[in-house]
């Protein structure tokens, strides 16, 4: 049976000509996530991009999607049974690590209460400032994300930890690769505690009082994962109380933060509404359609797909 293949993904001229010469025998429809027919769905036996959720229950004779994103949770529950389900986990890692390290480097010169003196027309000194060089950076989540911003803070001379579930060897950008068993040891250690976790019922709440009680009390925690890792609420009275040195926080929970959130009024604490990721760099985008072309010959010759989602 030929493929028809249903392409979402946001192309730029010249991209769909490289799908159709890695499938020349399949048929190609482009359409774009908000228009997309129900006859389109149903004719698709490959997808690409970005489909709502409920779309994909009119995908009846879809055998592979891949979606444009590293985060699946969206479509728990749509697949069609015995569809392999792939992911752009990776593409913008260098994004986000980018963004997580930007945070970092504000909060450590108090760039959020500079800001806020700024629009007030005040001329204030904040006083001493940090640096990680020398520092431990523990990174909860070592996959594509946590490896691209351990590398970079290695780079500015911090010792960076590693944390996964399963320790099967070294991983770049980590001088330690540790398990997540050991959290609560490695907390008191880090200058730096850094999410880059998904959301699961094993990570929700990962973060709560009891594991924010044990950072130092001049440490800096980044969030670019889940928001649903982080206890939000206990976040706010710890550094309210003058627990910790400062925080960024790209992601929260739930989102979009509501405008009567204690986090808003927190000082020293940086918050951006979930724009470390998605397709802001033209290098995502391009990843993103690259690794979506690789899938795309591996399906065709039969073999095994990166990313797959289990």
């Amino acid at each position: 049976m030929s493929e028809t293949i249903l392409n979402l993904l946001p192309l730029h001229p010249g991209e769909a000509e490289e799908f159709e010469a890695i499938a020349p025998g399949a048929a190609h429809i482009y359409a774009r996530r908000s228009s997309v027919t129900r006859e389109q769905l149903a004719a698709a036996t490959v997808l690409l991009g970005w489909p709502k959720g409920e779309d994909l229950r009119q995908a009846v004779r879809l055998k592979w999607f891949q979606t444009m994103w590293a985060g699946t949770e969206e479509y728990d529950g749509f697949l069609p049974q015995g569809a392999l389900f792939t992911s752009s986990s990776g593409s913008n890692s260098r994004s986000v690590a980018e963004h997580m390290l930007t945070g970092l480097m504000a909060v450590c010169r108090h760039l959020p209460s500079y800001l806020d003196s700024q629009r007030s027309h005040v001329w204030k000194d904040e006083g001493p400032m940090k640096t990680i060089l020398g520092g431990t950076v523990l990174v909860a989540g070592a996959g594509n994300v946590g490896s691209a911003f351990g590398r970079l803070c290695q780079g500015l001379g911090a010792r960076t930890i590693g944390l996964k579930r399963t320790v099967s060897g070294p991983i770049e950008g980590f001088d330690e690769v540790r398990s997540m068993d050991e959290l609560d040891t490695l907390l008191p250690q880090a200058d730096v505690v850094a999410l880059a976790l998904p959301h699961s019922s094993q990570t929700a709440g990962l973060i709560n009082a009891e594991r924010i009680a044990r950072m130092k009390d001049d440490a800096i925690l980044i969030s670019a994962g889940r928001g649903s890792v982080l206890d939000q609420n206990a976040l706010a009275r710890a550094m309210t109380a003058g627990k910790l040195w400062g925080a960024a926080l790209d992601v929260t929970d739930p989102e979009p933060l509501p405008a009567n959130h204690s986090l808003w009024d927190v000082p020293n604490l940086l918050l951006t509404p979930h724009v470390a990721g998605g397709m802001r760099l033209e290098i995502t985008r391009r990843r993103c359609v690259e690794m979506a072309q690789e899938n795309l010959r591996r399906y065709l010759a039969g073999e095994k797909l990166h990313n797959l989602v289990l």
